[in-house]
């Protein structure tokens, strides 16, 4: 069995066993490995086991951890690996010493009969059982490599009870599960329940064909409740065992069996037999069989958390699929709202106006409206109105001819041309110039352009989709942008809510993100704390889900945890929406009401006020205070949150 070696300062060395899937190491008593001396915290570092290698990693950032004199965070321990925890010198060896000058420290693990086992090797010392030991060793190593390739769990499980019943002489090996020892997530479940075989074997290398007949009940009785392993040399003759009804039934010989441990717990056992030997089982065997039935006990809580983690999985991406919309990820009413609007109007050539704060995702919603459509086989243009210099941007519209200003060296077709056939989203359509929205309209309403530089028109059959996150109306009052062309834009308006009003759904986009970015950086990143999601939930993100994005992004690759924490994704109090007193909420409430009405029915404010029951007056003076916000200490929002389009 693996081992940690101690070697103190003085003193003789100690000697501590890893029979876990974790083992911790520290000053404190309570870990497995307690190792009180200088530069060492209480729980400096664990040992983890996955069923193939041994790995050390850290668990106090602050402690150092040298693996043969090199600084490591984590690292897979190999035979000989020499290991520095602060002033502690340790050495890992993958085999327990029988043997040796000083005895090894019993840990609270090590059963009576296991310490038998090792007095009983020591006193013999004959080459007979030193033989044996050592063909046991060999077959566990040969096991431990099988490990490594093998994949399927029942072929473990059959490899290693070959292994067993070829160095004990059984001729039968089976392994038992309690079938209430794990709970949903593979974990033990510390409940009882009845043994069920999980597999089989006969020294014929073949499944036992009468599996039912195969086992004594009593023994596998005693085992499972005392958690002690048990040899019977002759079944039918034991003081114990002989008036049982199984043991006569089948007349038992031989008989060795020891339980499933996982996690403190009894969770299955390890049985094998021999009906026409008797005595065929020596104390020093069942040491080796209880190593066996660790590697089984690990094995299979493996293979219930993979199965628990794959089930994990697959449950979440099915509720995923059910708050998914194509790229779209939301189940709020006012994105309910969005996916309604997007499938009504998806299979139409009319325009849509989509708006909505900067960072919500506005080209989404472009993008599913033209997968949706009937054009989804035809080009899906992208052109921002507000990155391309003022001077360029007819010719990126329309194109140009060759000679038609300076550096116009050759013909070139502009957006329109391109999107023949197909989608063209004019993002940030705010930003565009006044004179060049005259152009852009009789395009629109004649599916017409015209080159610069040349005099002959082309017709384009496209569809015109716009977004933007300022509020056009207060632009038209502004005299920035046409009215004519708004309307002729805003056949169907599609608002994106912002991301501080969407209540849970920051959390799902939050845990999408994180999968998908984890795997793109590749980085150990699992989850977020419970303090996350917490501080994820109440933050404003005044930039959205452009602003969550690069947050996660950026703790990805900084985090070296497991887990992201809230210092982690640089969030605290101070990102928390402030508590208003009841009238202002009160207000508040109602100016976010207002104001969505009044976007529901497309700026018109006649019947936003019949809508509400109101004077129409009252409707003005909420645009007025939109038009001109409280200060961020009443707890307003800017022009072109969530404002009247």
């Amino acid at each position: 069995m693996p081992i940690l070696k101690w070697f103190p300062p003085q003193g003789s060395p100690r000697t501590f066993v890893l029979y876990k899937p974790v083992s911790t190491i520290g000053r404190a008593l309570g870990n497995d490995v307690a190792v009180m001396t200088g530069g060492i915290s209480d729980t400096h570092a664990q040992v983890l086991f996955d069923g193939r290698d041994f790995n050390l990693e850290e668990v106090d950032k602050t402690g150092e951890i040298l693996i043969n004199g090199k600084k490591k965070r984590r690292a897979r321990l190999v035979h000989g690996d020499r290991v520095t925890l602060g002033d502690a010198e340790l050495q890992f060896s993958i085999f327990d010493e029988p043997h040796g000058p000083s005895r090894p420290v019993m840990t609270a693990a090590t059963t009576d009969v296991e310490r038998a086992a090792r007095a009983a090797i020591s006193e013999t010392g004959t080459g007979e059982a030193n033989a044996a030991q050592l063909a046991g060793v060999r077959k566990l190593h040969e096991f431990s490599e099988k490990l490594m390739t093998m994949k399927n769990l029942d072929e473990l499980l059959e490899a290693m009870l070959d292994a067993v019943i070829d160095v004990t002489g059984a001729e039968k090996g089976l392994v038992l599960l309690l079938d209430e020892a794990y709970g949903s997530d593979g974990s033990p479940s510390g409940q009882g329940g009845k043994p069920v075989i999980r597999a089989s074997r006969h020294v014929s290398r073949e499944a036992l064909t009468d599996k039912t007949g195969a086992i004594s009940d009593s023994i596998v009785r005693r085992v499972l409740e005392s958690g002690r392993p048990l040899i019977v040399s002759d079944a039918l003759s034991d003081d114990v065992f002989r008036t049982s009804e199984s043991v006569v039934a089948m007349r038992l010989s031989s008989v060795m069996c020891a339980p499933l441990v996982s996690q403190g717990q009894v969770t299955g056992a390890l049985y094998v037999g021999n009906d026409r030997v008797k005595g065929l089982f020596q104390k020093s065997q069942l040491e080796l069989l209880s190593i066996f039935a660790g590697q089984a006990a690990i094995i299979l809580q493996n293979a219930m958390l993979l199965s628990a983690l794959r089930a994990d999985k697959a449950k979440l991406a099915a509720e995923l699929k059910d708050k998914r919309f194509g790229d779209i990820i939301g189940v709020c009413p006012s994105m309910m709202e969005v996916f309604r609007k997007l499938q009504k109007v998806a299979t139409t050539d009319i325009s849509v106006l989509i708006t909505g704060e900067t960072g919500t995702g506005k080209e989404l919603i472009a993008r599913e409206l033209h997968r949706r459509s009937n054009r989804a086989n035809g080009p899906f243009i992208v052109i921002n109105c507000g990155a391309i210099p003022e001077n360029l941007i007819e010719s990126e519209l329309f194109g140009h001819v060759k000679g038609a200003f300076t550096g116009a060296i050759a013909s070139r077709p502009g957006k329109f041309q391109a999107a023949d056939k197909g989608t063209l989203f004019l993002d940030e359509i705010g930003e565009l110039p006044l004179n060049l929205q005259v152009k852009l309209l009789r395009a629109l309403q004649e599916r017409i352009v015209m080159r610069v530089g040349d005099s002959k028109p082309e017709k384009v059959d496209i569809r015109i989709v716009a977004a933007t996150n300022r509020v056009l109306e207060e632009e038209i009052k502004g005299g920035r942008f046409r009215e004519d062309l708004y309307y002729r834009l805003n056949v169907v308006n599609i608002f994106c809510p912002p991301l501080r009003e969407r209540g849970d759904d920051v959390l799902i986009i939050a845990k999408a993100l994180l999968t998908k970015y984890a795997e793109e950086l590749h980085s150990a990143v699992q989850g977020f704390t419970p303090q996350a999601l917490g501080a994820i939930r109440k933050h404003n993100w005044p930039g959205n889900i452009r602003q969550l994005e690069n947050r996660l992004k950026k703790a990805l690759v900084l985090c070296d945890k497991t887990l992201l924490g809230v210092e982690d994704l640089e969030l605290d109090q101070a990102g928390e929406n402030n508590i208003l007193p009841l009238e202002k909420a009160k207000e508040e409430f109602q100016r976010k009401y207002v104001l969505e009405v009044l976007e529901r029915n497309n700026g018109n404010r006649t019947q936003t006020a019949r809508d509400l029951g109101v004077d129409p007056r009252t409707i003005f003076r909420y645009l007025e205070r939109e038009a001109n916000p409280m200060p961020s200490g009443a707890g307003g929002n800017s022009p072109g949150g969530s404002g009247a389009t």
